[in-house]
């Protein structure tokens, strides 16, 4: 018998091909193909708790796993051995050892997410996996503007699909921005928090202002009025990239 060790993993995705990251009855999960990999390494059944549910066709630069399992192997050769039989479209960027009170999702304090948006006349093939596709012209100032409005604690219900069984809507935004980083024009959100799809209605939502259909100063009404027809269509889930979670130490 080895140490039990706890184990954290920061993990990178393309998430096209995956029914999301929790393990599925029909379709594939992330999860499952790391679960999958940690029995090939360690002989060992191991469940891995996730630090966010992203969904179907969504990326993850900075998603976080959590493995506890008896094992010598270093713990700053994990990634190499798990790499080493996952396939080329997940990746595990680093391994460190927590303690064994350590909650992937509950100890998180902020998590970062990423949106793309491809603003062209003409669609590009190779981008159309990891950015939305805008053909109509986008004003990326009154977009950044609307942004704005969602920095700050909130009642974010407007911003939340039907479904959701969270106890409160109400999250903090650290911050909110919309830039021009060729050939994307991104949308940058960091809080303590999303409810579901909370940050595609948000792009969703800063499109229609992009495009005139929405005032930039609509955002202020649309989170006071806690009513989601108010806000904009769900964003496509291939534009959004989970980019990090970060933790007290």
């Amino acid at each position: 018998m080895f140490k039990l060790k706890h184990i954290l993993l920061t993990i990178a995705y393309d998430g096209t091909n995956y029914n999301g990251w929790q393990r599925q009855n029909n379709g594939i999960g992330i999860q499952e193909k790391i679960e999958e990999a940690c029995y090939k390494i360690f002989r060992q059944d191991l469940k891995v708790i996730g630090a966010s549910r992203t969904d179907t066709g969504v990326h993850a630069l900075g998603q976080r796993g959590l493995i506890t399992v008896d094992t010598s192997i270093p713990v700053d050769r994990i990634p190499y051995a798990l790499n080493s039989v996952l396939p080329d479209d997940i990746v595990i960027r680093d391994a460190k050892e927590v303690p064994e009170n350590f909650h992937p999702r509950y100890s998180a304090i902020k998590k970062t997410y990423h949106y793309h948006i491809l603003n062209e006349k003409f669609p590009m093939p190779q981008y159309r996996n990891i950015s939305t596709f805008i053909s109509s012209g986008l004003d990326i100032y009154a977009m950044n503007e609307a942004a704005q409005y969602f920095v700050g604690t909130h009642d974010f219900a407007a911003f939340c699909s039907a479904g959701s069984s969270v106890k409160t809507t109400v999250r903090t935004i650290y911050e909110a921005f919309v830039q021009k980083e060729a050939p994307f024009i991104t949308f940058k959100v960091t809080g303590n928090g999303f409810l579901y799809n909370m940050v595609r209605i948000m792009a969703g939502t800063l499109i229609e202002v992009g495009i005139g259909k929405k005032k930039p100063s609509d955002i202020k009404e649309i989170i006071l009025s806690k009513n989601r027809n108010l806000a904009g269509k769900t964003a496509p889930p291939q534009g959004l990239t989970l980019v990090d979670i970060d933790y007290e130490d």
